[in-house]
């Protein structure tokens, strides 16, 4: 029962709703930041090869590593060569074309971080339920809204033994 359930889910979000979802959002973070992608690649590459202030302190190119190492996973490695057996030359277009169109959605998400950061304890905390709750009036209940959503979406999605 509850299998069937969520394969119908996953079969009505996996569907073409989640691409036309995904590719227009991006879209509209693409044209409302003028082609981010495009215009700032240069200043990209130069913050990436910067060399950090403070001697021990993780330069910019080993924090995208790492970033980087903690979102790309055996699933995608195994989804995009099944993508490619499967779709051929057609799935890596679609491939490039959702990533492109990703990297302003990506570039979106991290500048509203960074601009709704909160120092707590002499650290700085963020992300998607701080700025949320300060774009909607400091609504408690949309980060709490949020957080829980992140704990459903850490139970159903990681995997499990």
């Amino acid at each position: 029962m509850f299998g069937e359930i969520i394969g119908a889910i996953s079969n009505f979000m996996y569907s073409y709703l989640l691409i036309i979802m995904l590719i227009g959002v991006g879209l509209y973070y693409t044209l409302r930041t003028r082609l981010v992608q495009v215009r700032l690649f240069k200043e990209t590459i130069r913050v990436i090869l910067e060399k950090p202030v403070e001697s021990g302190a993780v330069s910019s190119f080993q924090a995208l590593m790492v970033s980087t190492a903690s979102r790309v996973g055996t699933g995608n490695i195994i989804g995009i060569s099944t993508a490619i057996c499967l779709g051929g030359y057609g799935a890596v277009f679609w491939m490039w074309v959702s990533a492109f169109f990703g990297m302003a959605m990506s570039f979106a998400e991290s500048t509203l971080s960074q601009i709704f950061k909160e120092k707590r304890d002499n650290e700085y905390v963020g992300g998607l339920p701080f700025y949320a709750r300060k774009l909607l009036n400091d609504s408690a209940a949309a980060g709490v809204a949020l957080s829980m959503l992140y704990i459903v979406y850490a139970l159903l999605c990681f995997p499990a033994q």
